[in-house]
């Protein structure tokens, strides 16, 4: 006998099976943004300006390079491949983000998303301060945007059904104060502090260097390592000053970001393998870079790197407490999200 059942037809859209419930989209951005950041990251390590840069200057690197030592360029790149790891550190917790807590419909996390997003993107904004319109990053910006704002458009949804099937609300008050474990007075919860307190410290430290790179540009160290006044290096070229700024304030803004969802990701979640992966590999890179950036170029001074040093101090003190909390069972079995089904 023969059957002439037929499937039925998968009348789906094409775009819509791929962006789905708009967390591939938020993956998406995170991918895009590590990408950038080892980009900026190797860029800096052949020693290169883009393109926009050295039309901008009307110098290359190089031709930067033969006045004082190549400080001036070694200085560029620091704030640049300390940038690529703020970037590289965002991405991590983006992908957590959208694989765990926006999969589950927790609405913190969606909130936290949407925060960065303020502050990532809208640090593109701080070139008013300095003048200096980067027409590369702007393009960037607006090609990613779109991305990241359909992303949360759509996750808008899981957070919407999950509270409707659990009564909680979607609103800001729906961020919770703290999550239920671990207790203060334990191993996991010190390591909760330290990790809160290093993300306070990065908000606080990306703001401030976005606020410098908006207004002075430059602190007293930063002068003396390159061994060259504000005056002289705005008579080498007028044009120098508006583009380390902008370097800087980028910098400033990616750490912020970077600091923002740490301290919401340790704040609202249980402390998950998955979760002291990504917050390690977030930090690691992050720390990694914007140490050892120094040096590699000669930037030695210890009051300039007295604040990330004892960041990312705190940050593996807290990290190895939050592993000496985690039981047997949270290493060797996350805390995936049940399956949820969305048409």
């Amino acid at each position: 006998m023969i059957d002439d059942e037929r499937p039925a037809e998968d009348d789906r859209g094409f775009f819509r099976v791929l962006i789905g419930d708009g967390r591939p989209l938020i993956t998406l951005t995170g991918l895009c943004l590590a990408l950038s950041g080892a980009f900026a990251i190797f860029q800096s390590a052949t020693g290169h300006f883009l393109p926009h840069d050295i039309s901008f200057l009307r110098m290359s690197a190089e031709e930067l390079c033969g006045i004082n030592e190549c400080r001036i360029v070694h200085f560029m790149f620091h704030d640049r491949v300390s940038f690529g790891g703020s970037l590289i550190a965002i991405a991590a917790l983006y992908l957590w983000l959208a694989a765990f807590p926006l999969a589950a419909g927790e609405a913190w996390a969606w909130w936290a998303l949407a925060a960065s997003g303020l502050t990532g993107f809208g640090s593109f904004l701080t070139y008013l301060g300095y003048g200096y319109l980067d027409t590369w990053h702007g393009a960037a910006t607006l090609c990613l945007l779109p991305c990241f704002a359909g992303g949360l458009r759509l996750s808008r949804r899981l957070v919407t059904e999950h509270a409707g099937e659990t009564g909680r609300e979607v609103s800001l008050r729906s961020f919770p104060w703290l999550a239920p474990e671990p207790r203060w007075f334990s191993t996991a919860g010190f390591g909760r502090l330290a990790l809160a307190a290093t993300a306070v410290g990065m908000i606080g430290g990306g703001l401030t260097i976005q606020t410098i790179g908006m207004t002075q540009v430059f602190v007293e160290t930063d002068l003396v390592y390159m061994g060259l006044s504000r005056q002289t290096l705005a008579a080498i070229n007028p044009q120098l000053i508006p583009l380390i700024a902008h370097d800087r304030a980028g910098f400033g803004g990616g750490v912020a970001t970077a600091g923002l969802l740490f301290l919401a990701s340790v704040w609202c979640a249980p402390m998950t393998r998955s979760l002291w992966q990504a917050l390690m590999t977030a930090g690691l890179v992050g720390w990694m870079t914007a140490i050892g950036v120094h040096p590699a170029i000669g930037y030695n001074d210890a009051w300039h790197l007295a604040p990330a040093v004892g960041g990312a101090s705190l940050f593996l003190l807290g990290m190895l407490c939050a592993w000496d909390g985690l039981g047997s069972s949270a290493r060797d079995a996350d805390l995936t999200p049940e399956p949820r089904t969305y048409s």
